[in-house]
Parts: C-alpha cells; sequence; structure tokens
C-alpha cells in the first residue's frame, strides 16, 4: 500500500480547521458535528475562449478561472449556508495557490486537500446559455486522477462525521483509483447515516458507457438524490429521452430521490414513497450569459438546504433559483449568488409558477 498521502502544507499561525490559503477568510471550525457538506472531486484550470471553439484562431483572448463539478457544487453549498470543505487533490504546478486561493475566497475550507507532484487538470470552453457542452479538456495524468481509497482511508472520520457527501460520475471517470475513492467514500457516508448527492454528468471522452453505468449502479442504491440531465445523461446510462421514464429507470435501481433537469426551462422531481413525478417550471433568467456549472449549484444549494433543515420542496426551489441566477456570470463560478437573492426569487417564482403532476 502506498504512503497516507500528505495534506496541502498549512500555513504558518494556522489552524487543523482553518483554510490553508493565504487571501480568503478563516473558515470556521467544522466542531464536534463536523461539515453539513463535502465534495469530492476535481477542481480544474477554466480557460474560458471569447469565440465558438471551432472559430478560435492564432490571438483569440481567453481568460482563466478555477472550477470543476466539485468546485462548482461546493461553492453553491456554502452560499446556502452550508459548512463546507473539499476533498480533492492538486497538483504542485504554478496554478495551484490560485487555485486554491479562489476556493477559499468563495468561502470553500480547502484545509483537507491533499497535493500530488502532478499537473493540474484543465479545460477550455467558450460562453454557453443554453448548457450544450462545447469544451476541451486535458487531464491525463492531471494531479486531480490520482485521487484514490487511500486519500479516501485519509478523510474517513470526517466522511461518517459530516451530514452529506456530493460527488459525481466525472470524478468516477478521471481514473480506476478515482471510481475506487468514489464508491469508498460513498459507502463511507451512507453507513454512517449521511446524505449523498450523485450526478453521473457522462462525458464520452473520458469514459466509456458501460463502465459509467456499472458505477450508477453501486452509486444508486446509496443516493438520498441523484440529479441527472436528459437527455444528456440519460440516453447514456438509462437508455430513454423522456425524463419521466429516466426518473423510474434511475428509481428502479435504487435511488432515494430523482431530479432531472430537461432542457433550461424545466426539472423533473421524482420523490418517491408516493410522493409522485412533478414538473417544476425553471426561473427565467433575462440575462444568460453562460450555462456553465448551472446543474452544479443546483446540487450544491439543494443538498446543502436539504441537510440544514428545508423541505425537499423547498431544497429543489432553492437549487432552481440559485441555478438561474449563476448563468448571469461565465464560467463555473463565475456567479454564485448569496442565499437572500436565491430565497427572494425562489419565492417569487413559487408565487406564480406552481409545480404539475406528471
Amino acid at each position: 500500500m502506498s504512503p497516507a498521502p500528505a495534506p496541502a502544507p498549512a500555513l504558518p499561525g494556522r489552524s487543523a480547521g482553518a483554510r490553508a490559503v493565504e487571501g480568503g477568510p478563516t473558515a470556521p471550525s467544522p466542531g464536534p458535528q463536523g461539515y453539513d457538506v463535502l465534495v469530492l472531486g476535481e477542481v480544474l484550470v477554466e480557460v474560458h475562449a471569447d469565440t465558438a471553439l471551432r472559430d478560435a484562431a492564432d490571438g483569440t483572448p481567453a481568460r482563466i478561472s478555477y472550477s470543476g463539478d466539485a468546485l462548482n457544487a461546493a461553492a453553491a453549498a456554502v452560499a446556502a449556508g452550508a459548512r463546507t470543505a473539499l476533498l480533492a487533490v492538486v497538483g504542485d504546478d504554478e496554478l495551484s495557490a490560485p487555485l486554491l486561493a479562489r476556493a477559499a475566497a468563495l468561502g470553500v475550507d480547502v484545509s483537507h486537500v491533499r497535493r500530488s507532484p502532478r499537473p493540474n487538470g484543465a479545460y477550455l470552453l467558450c460562453a454557453d446559455t443554453e448548457g450544450d457542452r462545447s469544451f476541451v479538456y486535458w487531464r491525463t495524468g492531471s494531479a486531480g486522477s490520482t485521487l484514490s481509497e487511500e486519500h479516501v482511508e485519509s478523510w474517513r472520520e470526517l466522511l461518517t462525521g459530516s451530514k452529506a457527501l456530493i460527488t459525481s460520475g466525472i470524478t468516477g471517470a478521471l481514473s480506476p483509483s478515482s471510481r475506487d475513492a468514489v464508491l469508498a467514500a460513498a459507502r463511507a457516508v451512507h453507513a454512517a447515516g449521511g446524505h449523498l448527492s450523485y450526478d453521473p454528468n457522462f462525458r464520452a471522452p473520458l469514459t466509456g458507457r458501460s463502465e459509467a453505468r456499472e458505477l450508477l449502479a453501486h452509486i444508486a442504491p446509496l443516493t438520498g438524490i441523484l440529479k441527472t440531465s436528459c437527455p444528456g445523461d440519460a440516453l447514456a446510462m438509462v437508455d430513454t429521452a423522456d425524463p419521466a421514464e429516466a426518473a423510474a429507470r434511475y428509481r428502479a435501481l435504487g435511488a432515494r430521490t430523482v431530479v432531472v433537469t430537461a432542457g433550461s426551462d424545466r426539472l423533473l422531481l421524482d420523490g418517491g414513497a408516493g410522493s409522485g413525478v412533478t414538473y417544476h417550471p425553471v426561473p427565467v433568467n433575462p440575462d444568460p450569459v453562460d450555462a456553465t456549472g448551472a446543474g452544479d449549484c443546483f446540487t450544491g444549494t439543494a443538498t446543502a438546504r436539504l441537510v440544514l433543515g428545508d423541505t425537499l420542496a423547498d431544497a429543489v426551489a432553492y437549487g432552481m433559483a440559485a441555478a438561474s441566477l449563476s448563468v448571469s456570470g461565465r464560467g463555473g463560478t463565475g456567479r454564485v449568488p448569496a442565499f437572500t437573492e436565491t430565497a427572494a426569487l425562489a419565492a417569487a417564482h413559487r408565487a406564480i409558477t406552481p409545480a404539475t403532476a406528471g
């Protein structure tokens, strides 16, 4: 067995519960009850082009920021009021310090992040208001892909003491060791009575359908919320482009609650236990800029509010509102709405657009 993975070095004068990065506010200690939300996954360097990727030419302007589904969801959970920590592996290249500083500035506790002598993963994207994926990734051999069961074992006390874990099929597809890590973390949280939110997030360049389905079959029975897209994920994972049928098939795999985003304007909720299937119109953002990370924002917000005591219906409403607001920013964490904004939009939207039965 390889030696225990080393944590990111703490800065002088910081306690074990503080963020190990200068430039961000000091993280509150999670206390004896642990964190509200842990997010297991990858943080990516995000290079955002000013034009469609097929039109990118020599000299095309671009900007650097930091994203990845784990960071997007963690930032949203923090904004929704949850004590949130990131469980990830980052590299030792020159971008690691600003990457962690960005996460800390978003309020995410990064003191449990581990280091690897590898480069950080990166991706190139263009502005996207409809959710159509047009990304180019550089992930092979990245620090994030070294995530392993040994890392999970080093985080076991955190996992069994937290209220919720968020992870995804992207994390499980990074490498065989990452897949094992996702399963180990999910099982640890489930066995301890915690909540698991999982998004299959199928990405054909990362994994095949059979591998993604095998991971899903193991994960689905452990989930409190399985959030997915249709037709994007549903066609690959459960062979249907119908949102209600997709929810039924995910539930047949063991998922307790299924949330299906069906385009940019509606969401299906199958809460199980006789609650039926309902469709919810998504609040319209009149000034969309980029839909990257909107689904992650939903998951982070809804998970946070659920474990903080809100009903499933309220948590979903807050998740939709936060996701809608998030598309006003560029990149995965370009716009992380404050919960006061999210709550106000959710209340106004629900007053005029009630859910309908499926």
